[in-house]
């Protein structure tokens, strides 16, 4: 088993680190790989619509996204954490994000996402539901934790006196492992679900 961690904050032991470290100690003691691969702060473009990708199988642009995609690729579970700016996610992870999913034309149906958010007050909602729909739309089921995926704090360190945050990065650290590992036994037993072919339409036709 493997979870990639997608650190959106420019701050490489910030808040948003703290989380996801706290996650991979749940990781490690379940025997799960993980790694952190620190985005934020990294010179990242957005999508140009080129569809080189379409043809070629990796982004135009290669930086850091074609070097993640095989690691993407590998994984069971991904989690993309961020700080919150103006109640919504890090740009640079969006970024990422963006160019790494739809670069990517590998069946991502069933591996296990989860979204993680930092804050010093609010807009933490907001951008946990923006970083689920890269999930959602995937055919990736969605772990949940014991509240919405987030830890306070501000200055960097102050999310470790965030108790019941610390908690929950826990909790959803073990639902993970246990989907994870749910999925992989289903696989062997049922296979996959059924896919149709996709309809891809206009709205009105």
């Amino acid at each position: 088993m493997k979870v990639l961690m997608l650190n959106g904050s420019p701050r490489a032991q910030g808040n948003t680190f703290i989380a996801l470290n706290e996650m991979k100690k749940i990781f490690d003691e379940s025997g799960v790989e993980s790694e952190i691969i620190k985005v934020g702060g990294t010179d990242i473009r957005g999508c140009a619509a080129c569809n080189y990708c379409f043809e070629h199988g990796k982004c135009v642009f290669d930086d850091m996204v074609n070097e993640i995609a095989p690691k993407f690729e590998q994984c069971d579970g991904l989690v993309a954490a961020s700080p919150v700016y103006y109640a919504s996610a890090n740009a640079t992870l969006i970024a990422v994000l963006d160019r790494l999913f739809y670069s990517t034309h590998f069946d991502k149906t069933m591996k296990v996402g989860a979204s993680v958010v930092a804050a010093r007050r609010g807009g933490l909602s907001a951008t946990y539901d923006e970083l689920n729909k890269y999930f959602t739309i995937s055919g990736m089921p969605v772990a949940s934790g014991q509240y919405w995926n987030s830890i306070h704090g501000r200055a960097p360190g102050e999310a470790e006196q965030d108790k019941e945050g610390l908690q929950g990065m826990r909790t959803l650290a073990r639902n993970m492992v246990f989907l994870m590992k749910s999925i992989a036994l289903g696989k062997e037993k049922f296979g996959l679900p059924e896919q149709e072919p996709p309809e891809r339409t206009n709205f009105i036709r």
